[in-house]
């Protein structure tokens, strides 16, 4: 039995949490997805998420929900993190004793499917660097389920690729979150393992990765800082749809960019 998986993006802000609302069921509809995750960091206002919008996409039909840097953010959000295994944030945020896990295992009509959630270490803080983490997660994950995902939210384009080489043969797909910007490299590695740099912005792409461009010019030209607010024009939604076959092994990813 064949395996699709859907996986979109970086929402930012409420803008971006109502495209993907409306473009999911004609996601659905054409792609037939057996799993649907999303990338949910950013969509309280830009920065964290609330347990309101978990609620809506997780309402909506997504899987689960993978978050970043600003997962912990939101207080009202910890709770979700505690006590909804479908919600992730990276295994190796920065921090003891925190909120929520970084892999989720959750049953679809093909199989369990498994979702691994990491954070980069180049240019960002995090507890362990990916690297020393991820081989007892991925055993983990694949111990549960044929079908795994990684979701490696990272700002060096580097250690995103790196990783997607090192995990090639042992999970079906390595994605890369964080930078908002959607790369043209997807592709699967001769081990049966499909990669894209990153998944992009499901969100404002009149802006600069989702923030207004005034505020974000005016900050590089003469040093201001004035606070982030998201823009809310050209809205799209970003992301890749994997197929894999019957042992997880993908057989193709194809980027997905639309508009509401």
């Amino acid at each position: 039995m064949a395996f699709t998986a859907l996986i979109i993006g970086d929402v930012v802000a409420g803008i971006g949490l109502r495209a993907v609302l409306e473009v999911l069921p004609g996601l659905r509809a054409r792609y037939a997805p057996d799993l649907v995750v999303v990338n949910a960091e950013n969509a309280a206002d830009g920065t964290g998420t609330s347990a309101r919008q978990a609620g809506d996409l997780l309402g909506a039909g997504v899987d689960v929900l993978t978050g970043g840097n600003h997962s912990l953010k939101r207080r009202d959000f910890h709770a979700v993190l505690r006590d909804d295994p479908r919600v992730l944030r990276p295994a190796n945020l920065p921090g003891t004793n925190l909120p929520g896990r970084g892999l989720a295992v959750v049953d679809t009509p093909a199989g369990p499917a498994a979702v691994v959630n990491i954070q980069g270490s180049v240019f960002m803080e995090c507890s362990e660097p990916p690297f020393a983490i991820v081989d007892a997660l991925v055993d983990e994950a694949r111990a549960a389920a044929r079908f795994v995902f990684v979701d490696h939210h990272a700002e060096a384009t580097s250690e995103k690729v790196a990783m997607g080489r090192y995990l090639d043969g042992r999970v079906s797909a390595v994605v890369g979150t964080h930078t908002h910007v959607q790369t043209a490299d997807a592709r699967v590695f001769a081990g049966g393992t499909a990669y894209m740099t990153d998944l992009g912005m499901s969100g404002p792409h009149d802006s600069v990765i989702g923030v207004r461009s005034d505020i974000i010019v005016s900050r590089f030209r003469a040093g201001t800082k004035g606070r982030f607010e998201p823009a809310d024009g050209e809205v799209l939604v970003q992301g890749a749809v994997v197929r894999c076959d019957a042992t997880g092994r993908a057989t193709a990813i194809e980027a997905i960019s639309l508009a509401p």
